[in-house]
């Protein structure tokens, strides 16, 4: 038994560079989505900010991580516009983790971190978009592969900045005494993660901001920097190879890149082009709005739950000890990270919409047994991984099967991925919101009626998608026999009966 048949690696083979490339941009992205939790208390303390101030950086990146997500569609016309797209941002990524060491004021680096939310944006919708369009109904297993770097560039960048993380304190007042030394900045690091770490109450943690800086995360940043920038000189070497730049020379690829970009100049917004979408089904709408909201809400359970789960598990009624309770966010990333490289195989073995179904199963059975078994602290490990496990595979599945049925005509992936990006940031607002208001206990009902939702609206999709197909065959049919029907008179000699 091979992990896949000869066309797929067929594929593959003829499209190796293009798709390589589309995974390693992924691991940039993964890069900067987990840097920051670890290294948010250093960076406090570089910029001699207050907790409330220093959170606020969170919703920076993950806004407009939201808008990239949003204009990214934008570079799909070309293959011109989409690989510049991509090198400009993996080498923005480069530049701003050399340059985070130097802002020295929340508002600097607020304004960093933005840059880097837009570039992570691109890079979602662009690397989606282009293996999408390469791969079409075979997508799925490569898919996988693209989110799998995801989780693994997620797993470096802690690895990297813990060496570099201050232990006891981070400023040192003028009288030589360590000012932050009274708490516990392990505990505290951990319940400060992703959006919703601006409305917990951190009003508990007087940090002080006047004092001299101790971190050392600075060595962090420029290691990921270098780490990253491989990453730009690859997507620079395939542009090469497909002779798009100018020193390539004259070049048969890139003078067919300028003609098609000089069309669609006029419909950059291809989505919202309301003579390509006049006469499509009400069940055409429905499926990305649908589609859009599963991904809204998996996402969103991706991000409140890493972003909580400490929070959670320190909390009554299970006081984890703050070390042990360290460890869940690691394993959930790591069981994400693990299951998407499981999934490889399984992509290719089993159907996208099979597959969903038994993932948001096993994520809303783990998360009714996390609420019967609320003060087990085993069986939240235990859960934790197996969430992990269910919930990763659920995006790439997603994006495949809605371009399938949407027979890769619409701009399914733009909508997808911008709803992902959406319900990230949004759920996690209001989880923190919640868990502010009424306690942490509410943190996994809020989770499990979101999965059951999640849940409820695939099913929605799957009866959309049934009607779509009948609409869309009638209206195939309609069209074949009104065509039928006017080519007689349109050929010399016929007759009309």
């Amino acid at each position: 038994m091979t992990l896949w048949d000869e066309r797929v690696w067929t594929l593959f083979r003829r499209q190796w560079r293009h798709t390589v490339t589309y995974w390693s941009v992924f691991f940039s992205f993964g890069l900067c989505i987990a840097f920051l939790g670890p290294t948010i208390l250093d960076l406090r303390c570089q910029t001699h900010s207050t907790l409330q101030q220093i959170t606020w950086v969170f919703f920076s990146q993950q806004f407009f991580l939201l808008l990239g997500s949003s204009l990214g569609g934008l570079f799909k016309r070309t293959l011109l516009s989409s690989l510049w797209a991509l090198f400009t941002c993996t080498v923005i990524i480069s530049l701003i983790f050399a340059l985070i060491p130097l802002c020295y004021n929340v508002l600097m680096l607020s304004i960093a971190l933005a840059i880097t939310g837009m570039a992570m944006g691109v890079i979602d919708t662009v690397a989606n978009l282009q293996l999408v369009k390469l791969y079409q109904k075979d997508s799925a297993i490569f898919l996988q592969v693209l989110h799998f770097f995801i989780g693994l560039g997620a797993l470096v960048s802690p690895l990297v900045a813990d060496p570099f993380l201050s232990e006891e304190t981070c400023l040192l007042a003028a009288n030589s005494t360590a000012v932050n030394s009274t708490f516990n900045l392990k505990h505290l690091r951990s319940s400060l993660t992703g959006p919703g770490a601006a409305l917990t109450n951190v009003s508990q943690y007087p940090l002080y901001i006047q004092g001299i800086a101790l971190t050392q995360v600075s060595y962090a940043f420029w290691i990921m920097a270098l780490i990253n920038l491989p990453v730009p000189i690859g997507v620079l070497g395939l542009m090469y190879h497909e002779r798009l730049l100018p020193c390539s020379g004259t070049s048969p690829r890139l003078l067919e890149q300028r003609p098609a970009a000089e069309t669609q100049r006029a419909h950059i917004f291809h989505c919202c082009n309301l003579a390509k979408l006049r006469g499509r089904p009400a069940s055409f709408f429905i499926l990305h709005i649908v589609g859009g909201a599963i991904l809204f809400v998996t996402d969103g359970i991706i991000g409140s739950y890493s972003g909580f789960v400490y929070t959670y598990a320190v909390s009554p009624p299970l006081l984890m000890a703050h070390k042990t309770a360290g460890y869940l966010d690691s394993i959930f990333w790591a069981a994400i990270t693990l299951s998407r490289l499981v999934f490889i195989y399984l992509s290719y073995r089993f159907s996208a919409p099979r597959l969903i179904i038994l993932s948001l199963i096993g994520v809303v059975v783990v998360h009714g047994l996390l609420l019967i078994f609320y003060t087990s602290q085993v069986f939240l490990f235990i859960g934790t991984t197996v969430l992990g496990l269910c919930i990763s595979s659920v995006f790439p599945s997603m994006l495949a099967f809605t371009e399938d049925v949407l027979e890769y005509k619409g701009c399914a992936t733009t909508v997808l991925v911008t709803s992902a990006s959406t319900g990230e940031m949004i759920l996690q607002l209001l989880v923190g919101s919640i868990i502010q208001d009424q306690g942490s206990y509410v943190f996994m009902l809020c989770c499990t009626i979101a999965s059951f939702i999640g849940f409820c609206l695939f099913i929605l999709f799957l009866y959309v998608r049934h009607i779509h197909k009948n609409s869309y065959s009638h209206h195939t049919d309609c069209t074949k026999d009104t065509h039928m029907k006017e080519l007689p008179s349109s050929l010399p000699g016929s007759r009309v009966e």
